[in-house]
């Protein structure tokens, strides 16, 4: 038994789960290298391209303050993504979820992207790369200048072997005064692009300064500038990776993308649904819940592979309420949440975050993550992860 905070300021009572038993196969060690998916068995899956946009592990022994570079652990980080490899689901690398644009730097994010190219090259992972802006500092540059930190990202991402994932850029939502600077931007880039990129549109709930992105704050405008560039160049666009939380503008969505344009949900809300799909066609994904939720994301995805529907909607179901309260309002600091229970899981050793953000989210809110986590059955060694709750809880004064 366990004594849990809650929002009103009490205790309350938690009994976690039992340990597993030898039967049920040895938990995952703290930063251990995983065995690759070839040698696990796991397979590719068949009936949806997935990627889990993966988190960083900070070096906890880095004297930083949080406006210094990212100190990053890279054993652990990219055990990580050896981790996500070896379920046979696709790393989506350097996104936001990596605190892209909160803690990580271009710098930092550059050796990201050079050290997990390297690393899914050597054991055949799928690897997609977010290529921003970032290294422009302030909102102050113009339309040339944004193009140009967009085409030095893009290269750098083409040259280590990735797929390009073009991410929505806070300088550009700055420098553009209308959607006829995002089609001659995004038209420039794509032209100039060797393989088929993700483009990808994200929400101002995940970052406020991306508000009218496309150049309208009115959804249905930007939705139509969107399509407009896809339209003009549908070679060029592999998919597009959707992150607005409205299930119904995403299905509508993707029913109008040219023929062979992927729709990747982006949607931590209602993803079982948007990955199932309709009579008249379905999401992939591409999303940060699936940095924690790996291996069962895997599991639900290998039985929609039969045609099972169903097993995989009760297999994926259940996660939507952590999930929903991972990505509660203010959605940016979902990270904290993520990397917390990687930490629980003993993925890492340390609930660090670069930039400091591990104190982005408030004790109430990680316990109940703990909660849902613990009764999902994501942790592979249960008594760790209540240890682990145990000492954080020390650490904010609950000692009972």
């Amino acid at each position: 038994m366990i004594r849990l905070p809650d929002a009103s300021g009490g205790l309350r009572e938690y009994s976690p789960r039992a340990p597993r038993t030898a039967a049920s196969g040895p938990a995952s060690g703290g930063g251990a290298r995983q065995t690759p998916a070839s040698a696990v068995g796991a397979g590719a899956l068949t009936s949806r391209t997935v990627f889990a946009a993966a988190h960083v592990v900070a070096d906890p022994y880095a004297d930083t303050t949080p406006d210094s570079p990212a100190a990053v652990d890279w054993d652990a980080t990219l055990a990580f993504r050896h981790h996500l490899w070896a379920h046979g689901l696709g790393v989506a690398e350097a996104m936001d979820t990596a605190q892209r644009g909160m803690g990580l730097d271009w710098a930092g994010a550059a050796e990201l992207i050079r050290r997990s190219a390297a690393e899914a090259k050597a054991v055949g992972g799928a690897l997609a790369c977010g290529v921003g802006t970032d290294q422009l500092a302030g909102d102050t540059a113009d339309l040339a200048t944004v193009r140009k930190a967009y085409e030095e990202q893009l290269a750098l991402v083409e040259e280590a072997g990735a797929q390009p994932i073009l991410m929505a850029s806070r300088a550009l939502a700055a420098a553009a005064r209308g959607p006829e600077d995002y089609l001659d931007t995004y038209g420039r880039l794509l032209r100039q692009t060797s393989e088929p990129v993700i483009l990808h549109w994200l929400g101002p709930m995940f970052d406020p300064a991306l508000d009218g992105y496309w150049g309208s704050a009115d959804l249905d405008t930007a939705t139509e500038t969107f399509l407009e560039v896809i339209a003009a160049h549908p070679d060029k666009v592999d998919g597009i990776k959707v992150s607005l939380l409205d299930a119904r503008r995403e299905i509508e969505l993707r029913r109008r993308l040219p023929q062979g344009v992927r729709c990747y949900t982006g949607d931590d809300f209602h993803y079982p649904e948007l990955i199932a799909g309709d009579e008249r066609g379905f999401s992939h994904a591409l999303l940060g819940i699936f940095d924690p939720l790996g291996p069962l994301a895997a599991e639900a995805v290998r039985t929609l592979d039969t045609g099972d529907v169903k097993g995989f909607r009760e297999l994926l179901d259940p996660t939507v309420e952590l999930s929903r309260h991972l990505f509660e309002a203010p959605t940016r600091f979902y990270k904290t949440g993520v990397v917390f229970l990687a930490w629980l899981a003993g993925h890492q050793d340390h609930f660090t975050m670069v930039g400091g953000l591990q104190s982005a989210r408030s004790l109430p809110h990680l316990a109940r993550a703990y909660e849902l986590a613990d009764g999902l059955g994501l942790f592979p060694d249960p008594e760790r992860a209540e240890s682990r709750m145990r000492a954080l809880l020390t650490v904010y004064g609950v000692t009972r």
